[in-house]
């Protein structure tokens, strides 16, 4: 397979991390973004540079397209893979803790693609990292009312997305994860084990990622063998 042009979020830990050195282990060129870089950086890949950004501040997002126009030219792949969670009861849950979620699960990934747009062509994937907790009328679990509900607005915006550029040859997907062992999960639900690892769902997003744009628009893949 020709070498892609790979961006990915949430690249400190989990799925992020494990989807980073898949990408460049298989000889693709990776930009792996995130607020904390040292994780990436310790792999000392030559198909990875990794930039801090905070992607909640629109100004940061800049780096992303500097670096996008002088070393990438068009973009194959985006994987928004970054996530927030917050885990309180509905009641103690404030307006700033939505906003907050939501500036990292929505609005930051509207952003990043807005950024992107420009350079991709036909054949390029994007990819949302939604969460089967999004999906309508799969089990909901209380606490999650935040990010859950900014889940299925991920999914909502990539099903517009796939419609708007339909004709473009861009394809936009969500893939809506159930259990897989992460930091996340483990905020989430602090005594449940997952049956699938962080590098084994990332296995499954890079193959997905790679192969499956010639199929998939605007679709939603609940990608879940397990729930707590």
């Amino acid at each position: 397979m020709a070498c892609k042009n790979i961006i990915i979020t949430g690249t400190s830990s989990g799925i992020g991390l494990e989807m980073a050195k898949q990408f460049a282990q298989a000889g693709h060129k990776v930009l792996a973004v995130s607020r904390n870089t040292k994780p990436v950086t310790a792999l000392n890949h030559k198909n990875i540079v990794a930039i801090s950004v905070d992607i909640t501040d629109e100004n940061q997002l800049k780096k992303i397209e500097n670096y996008i126009s002088k070393h990438f030219k068009k973009v194959d792949v985006l994987i928004n893979n970054a996530g927030y969670l917050v885990n309180k009861p509905f009641t103690k849950t404030t307006t700033q803790d939505f906003i907050d979620v939501y500036k990292v699960n929505v609005f930051a990934v509207a952003n990043i693609i807005q950024i992107a747009m420009p350079f991709f062509t036909k054949g390029s994937h994007v990819v949302n990292i939604s969460s089967i907790g999004g999906v309508r009328g799969s089990v909901k679990f209380p606490g999650l009312a935040a990010y859950s509900s900014s889940k299925g607005a991920l999914i909502n915006l990539t099903e517009l997305l796939a419609e708007e550029y339909k004709n473009t040859g861009i394809s936009f997907n969500a893939l809506a994860l159930g259990a897989v062992q992460t930091e996340m999960l483990a905020k989430a639900f602090p005594d449940y084990k997952a049956p699938v690892s962080a590098r084994d769902m990332a296995a499954y997003i890079v193959n997905f990622t790679l192969t499956e744009q010639k199929y998939f628009n605007g679709k939603v893949i609940e990608v879940s063998s397990a729930t707590p």
